[in-house]
């Protein structure tokens, strides 16, 4: 019986009725004006363009319903990225590049210029993930760092909560990347006791972070560009790889 039922669902019997009033309205047509061939004229002429209403319904359509969400979800991310660089992000991108000892070369590539085009973040694109980064502790300040990130380790995990960043891989292994370096950092009492194998485990750590954080800063940047020029302005001219900058609109 319980098997019965979970074949025999409301959805099943809603079928059967209303195929059951259909067949019951042909009929009393039937009666009434004698005529079968007219009745399999139009039936026939209906049946044929539900596989068109299928074409339209489940593909067509749902292709349009899927693209506008998607839409819908990539601004709603594209908002949390920013509010990530605006509260986190760009500060400790900042910060990295003091470790850098490549920054030199990474400046030629990434001052990001009003002409920019899409070809010219893709080929940025590129020399970020095949560059060699060089990190080198004593040149930066871990200190502040770690100052940084434990003052926004709250808004961090309220990052990582969302569930809009589930579809975000990338960014979300960012942000995976800090919290271990938080972490890493956190469990240290006194940062300038680290040594030998030490300063390179934390020199990984931070190279890890570092990679994620300047592709998601890459993308943020392009797609300021593209949507938001004044916001794109001033991100411009807080671009921590360009040794002119300088926030001031000259």
């Amino acid at each position: 019986m319980k098997k019965l039922k979970k074949i025999f669902n409301w959805q099943v019997w809603l079928g059967i009725s209303l195929v059951a009033l259909s067949a019951l309205v042909y009929f009393i047509h039937y009666l009434i004006f004698h005529d079968a061939h007219h009745i399999f004229i139009y039936l026939i002429g209906d049946i044929a363009f539900v596989f068109l209403e299928v074409l339209l319904v489940t593909i067509v359509l749902n292709r349009l319903l899927t693209l506008k969400e998607k839409r819908s979800l990539l601004n709603k991310m594209n908002m949390l990225i920013g509010t990530f660089f605006a509260e986190v992000g760009t500060d400790l991108l900042d910060l990295f590049v003091k470790f850098d000892n490549t920054k030199e070369y990474a400046g030629q590539e990434l001052v990001i210029t009003t002409k920019w085009t899409k070809k010219d973040f893709v080929h940025a694109q590129k020399y970020i993930e095949t560059r060699k980064v060089d990190i080198d502790i004593s040149k930066g300040d871990l200190k502040a760092v770690k100052t940084l990130l434990l003052s926004k380790r709250l808004c961090l995990v309220n990052f990582l909560a969302n569930p809009n960043l589930l579809e975000h891989e990338s960014f979300t292994n960012l942000l995976w990347s800090v919290f271990h370096l938080m972490d890493e950092l956190s469990r240290r009492d006194d940062l300038s006791l680290s040594q030998g194998a030490d300063v390179r485990h934390l020199a990984g750590d931070l190279n890890r972070v570092y990679g994620h954080l300047v592709i998601q800063w890459l993308n943020y940047m392009r797609h300021l560009k593209g949507s938001y020029p004044y916001l794109f302005s001033l991100a411009m001219r807080a671009n921590p790889f360009d040794v002119n900058t300088c926030i001031r609109v000259t």
